[in-house]
């Protein structure tokens, strides 16, 4: 075991402190140095993560080349399920294990959540309501207000139904919503637990639904599942609501069954390039509602968040094999006890 090991913490949501992270890692037998480090371009994190034994969060900039310019990582230890930023075979090729964060019991709260309140917030027009009462034009809301479904009876069709889809399910319920659920992977029978009728395809799920949320995970089988056929399914009253990752929808295609109305209205929290440009259509669309990549965020759930993968960094600086590898094949740099 080395006499001192390094570790960089990236991207931590809000800048919060290393509180979770001191104390796991704090269980290793030598120092730790623990850096925090926000990091914009490949040359900058390879300026901060170079020399690093291990690091913390995910990237954009996780490319074959700075997979390359870290001799040292063992571990790359996300904060979130999702690993796509990543380039996972160039971390296999340079003996990098990167593990993603599956136990994220608040971020699945959270997240789902979120997903209702861009749900609530689109059907209700909280958006466009907002904005009119705040400028001191009252009376026009009314003149707004139609057409507006009723969300009770209505039906909600979840792609992706994972721990964030099957718990949206389980609270939208208390709404009175109907919950169709379209995952070719998904055991039938954890679905049906949260109330989710199964269908077998993407365009039933599309032609049936009155709100449409993505809680998919990106890859290449699902990059750009969404698109202009798929919006073509919709309703017109329908409206769609995306938590997930920006890229599993074709923004083009989003825009412009928005601007021909084929559906009725979007929630927003990811985009394909984020962040969002300031010259992007769907900013000056009444009938949407932009976030900013925040569908995770509480201040509980980033520290309970930071819990697993500081254990698995610690884990991997101890010589043990982590819980969670997205590769199981890598060969680890240094010999790990299973």
């Amino acid at each position: 075991m080395a006499d001192k090991f390094k570790v960089v913490s990236l991207g931590k949501f809000g800048g919060g402190p290393l509180t979770a992270e001191k104390k796991e890692l704090g269980s290793l037998s030598v120092e730790v140095e623990l850096v925090a480090a926000r990091c914009t371009t490949e040359d900058e994190l390879i300026a901060a993560a170079g020399d690093a034994d291990a690091i913390l969060g995910g990237s954009r900039f996780f490319t074959r080349r700075v997979m390359e310019a870290l001799p040292k990582c063992q571990i790359i230890a996300t904060y979130s399920v999702g690993y796509d930023t990543i380039d996972i075979q160039a971390a296999t090729d340079n003996n990098i294990i990167v593990v993603n964060n599956p136990a994220v019991c608040w971020c699945v709260e959270e997240v789902s959540n979120h997903a209702l309140a861009l749900l609530l917030a689109t059907a209700k027009k909280l958006t466009i309501q907002n904005n009119l009462a705040k400028q001191g034009r009252w009376s026009e809301i009314r003149q707004i207000l139609p057409p507006m479904a009723p969300i009770h009876g209505q039906t909600l069709g979840l792609i992706g139904c994972g721990n964030i889809g099957r718990m949206t399910a389980r609270k939208a319920q208390c709404f009175g919503l109907t919950i169709l659920g379209y995952d070719p992977y998904v055991d039938k029978s954890l679905a049906e637990e949260s109330g989710i009728n199964l269908v077998s395809s993407l365009s039933q799920l599309l032609n049936e639904s009155d709100f449409v949320s993505v809680h998919a995970f990106l890859n290449e089988e699902t990059h750009h599942l969404i698109g202009e056929v798929e919006f073509g399914q919709m309703k017109p009253t329908a409206f769609f609501i995306n938590t997930a990752r920006g890229p599993i929808v074709d923004e083009v295609a989003l825009i412009k069954a928005l601007h021909e109305k084929k559906i009725a209205g979007a929630g927003l929290d990811v985009f394909e390039k984020e962040p969002i440009a300031p010259d992007n259509p769907l900013l000056k669309m009444d009938n949407v509602v932009v976030l900013a990549h925040s569908a995770s965020y509480s201040d509980t759930a980033i520290e309970v968040n930071s819990i697993n993968p500081s254990q698995e960094v610690a884990r991997v600086l101890s010589g043990k094999w982590p819980n969670n590898p997205v590769d199981g094949t890598v060969k680890p740099k240094t010999n790990l006890a299973k």
